[in-house]
């Protein structure tokens, strides 16, 4: 009986996503808007990847009045990079904080000239008409923070394996917390926000001890009683390395997740779909078992090809529910332990989010990339 019950609390998310996934296909490409207000595009850097000359590229012809910062640490040979687009305004970062994006946020904010800000990862690529998308929800007085789902593409098969991940289950997730009303959260992919609200939050010196500093901007900003809202517009991100990586990345996910929400990740299990279908198999409701991961599947195309056209879904369509599986160990893993790995070191969690203090003194890591 409660097997049964579980399976359909888990059949019934997956439809529910299923809505959620269609409903907001349809409304994409309706916010857009041909004059926006001027903008300033914060793009903190660390290091150089395959995907930061094309991310800064699509960065230096859009559509609208706005500036590019793009902020660096001393000796960074990503400063080379920039240096190739002269449009570019380059920040020589040196604010030292806990999480060292923050710091370099801090510098960036302080260069910028325009009252709205928009900040999104150094691997993040944009299409033209980005701006007429992510502002103009801004107008509203009542939102706060505008943000963006993200199209994951892979260098490796396992980056590919992890991106599988973000576009069926991820992504309908957020699409899911839209529909149900949930508007605290901010994704790394695009955050765009007024000035003013950042300082009346105490700038990004508020956050800069924590390591979800997506979260926790939005929810800061949401604590003013405003809105965060999803633009109806999809950004590019690049995922690389091996499975080693894929692994390390994804049980820092997992653990920044639970110490940020944790009742909310207790209660992710129920959409484990393909689980509880092989759950359902081996206590003989076959019928429930493919019924369960009929609508997985059903949702997981819906999320990754219809709403952000990932080719990669129908590629690897099949290992869905591998991938499943893997998530499903993520999440185990996540759900003990306080210390994750971040761009090669090693950074132990409190209860709240908050990263413990370095006992010796050492410039933290900056993260980029596929960090959202």
């Amino acid at each position: 009986m409660i097997l049964e019950i579980v399976v359909a609390i888990a059949g019934a998310y997956q439809l529910f996503a299923t809505v959620a996934c269609l409903a907001f296909r349809r409304g994409q490409g309706s916010g857009a808007r041909g004059q926006t207000p001027g903008a300033s595009v914060l793009k903190p850097i660390h290091g150089v990847d395959a995907a930061l000359r094309d991310a800064i590229r699509s960065h230096t012809s859009l559509n609208g009045e706005y500036e590019l910062l793009c902020g660096v640490r001393s000796g960074d040979a990503a400063a080379a990079v920039i240096a190739e687009f002269p449009t570019v305004k380059m920040v020589e970062c040196t604010t030292i904080t806990p999480n060292g994006k923050v710091g370099s946020l801090i510098d960036l904010a302080r260069a910028a000239r325009y009252p709205i800000l928009i900040v999104n990862d150094a691997d993040i690529r944009v299409p033209p008409d980005y701006l007429s998308h992510v502002i103009p929800p801004l107008d509203d007085p009542r939102v706060g923070l505008v943000t963006c789902l993200y199209r994951p593409e892979g260098d490796t098969l396992a980056a590919r394996f992890e991106g599988l991940g973000v576009s069926t289950d991820f992504a309908p997730s957020t699409l899911v917390a839209r529909m149900v009303g949930v508007d605290e959260f901010a994704l790394g992919s695009t955050m765009a926000f007024r000035r003013a609200d950042l300082d009346r939050i105490g700038g990004f010196e508020a956050i800069a001890d924590y390591l979800a500093d997506d979260y926790q901007l939005g929810h800061r900003i949401h604590a003013l009683g405003l809105k965060c809202v999803l633009s109806d517009t999809v950004v590019t991100t690049r995922l690389s390395g091996g499975w080693a990586d894929v692994w390390r990345h994804q049980v820092r996910w997992a653990r920044t997740v639970r110490v940020s929400k944790f009742w909310g990740y207790l209660g992710l299990p129920l959409t484990f779909a393909t689980a509880w279908a092989i759950a359902a198999f081996i206590g003989g409701y076959s019928w429930l078992a493919a019924g369960l991961l009929a609508a997985r599947m059903l949702m997981a195309t819906a999320a990754g090809w219809f709403v952000l056209k990932s080719p990669d879904v129908l590629r690897l369509w099949l290992l869905i529910p591998l991938r499943d599986l893997f998530g499903a160990a993520i999440w185990l893993a996540g759900l003990f332990g306080a210390t994750v790995s971040w761009r090669g070191h090693s950074l132990a969690l409190n209860q709240d989010g908050r990263i413990r203090p370095r006992r010796r003194r050492e410039e933290p890591p900056a993260p980029h990339g596929a960090d959202k």
